[in-house]
């Protein structure tokens, strides 16, 4: 499938909004690593709540209300219908960034939230980081060395058929396979310093919220998986 054309292009990250239990400290948190705005769908209701202006709204439009689209100028508004992606894919697939930084996406219902964990792994290339109250979380990719203390919490899940090798962890995961029906990696702890090599874009990293600017560091310092 041809990728779609970018609708926001910026050499800075950007700060992705959904509609889904947004918190103001988390959102202050992504704008200050991406000051670009952008929000899918209803999500721009929770930004105009707030007093402030995204760069642009992406999504099928079914959640924005009536009062948001029209407080909103037309140009900022991109209507994408088709119904066999979620919000969240439409944004993702139509960014061109460096990083995407996700919140208000996993707070609340539980569906939404595996869709949006689907779309990480079906858009390996697209880098994005999700936000919570508890947790930061990522597609991890090829190679990463992630600064950790001892006792750390580092949970792993795969979505896909996945091997890998690590430091540093309790549990190291060197030979053993993963899958979503078979093992996952979840509750694992960290003795120290942790390094990870996995062999497909599937594993998916849930790290303690206070530990964000680890992660951002060292996504930033990793390899990104390859098109294709």
């Amino acid at each position: 499938m041809t990728a779609p054309e970018p609708l926001v292009t910026t050499q800075t990250p950007v700060t992705l909004v959904g509609g889904g239990g947004l918190r103001d400290k988390d959102l202050h948190t992504c704008l200050t690593r991406g000051p670009v705005l952008v929000a899918a769908d209803g999500g721009a209701d929770a930004i105009l709540g707030r007093g402030l202006r995204p760069d642009a709204v992406i999504g099928d439009m079914d959640s924005l209300t009536a009062a948001g689209r029209a407080e909103l100028s037309p140009r900022v508004q991109h209507h994408i219908p088709d119904q066999d992606s979620t919000d969240f894919e439409k944004c993702l697939t139509r960014i061109a960034a460096p990083l995407v930084l996700g919140v208000g996406f996993t707070a609340r219902r539980l569906d939404h939230t595996l869709a949006v964990f689907n779309t990480l792994v079906r858009h390996p290339t697209r880098r994005c980081v999700l936000i919570n109250k508890s947790e930061a979380i990522t597609l991890l990719p090829p190679e990463i060395a992630l600064p950790l203390e001892p006792g750390c919490r580092v949970s792993l899940f795969p979505m896909g058929a996945v091997t890998g090798q690590s430091s540093g962890l309790e549990w190291p995961i060197d030979g053993q396979g993963f899958a979503p029906d078979g093992a996952i990696g979840t509750s694992n702890r960290a003795t120290g310093p942790v390094h990870l090599t996995l062999d497909a874009p599937r594993m998916l990293v849930f790290l303690p919220r206070g530990r964000l600017n680890v992660l951002l560091e060292a996504l930033e310092a990793a390899s990104r998986w390859a098109e294709g």
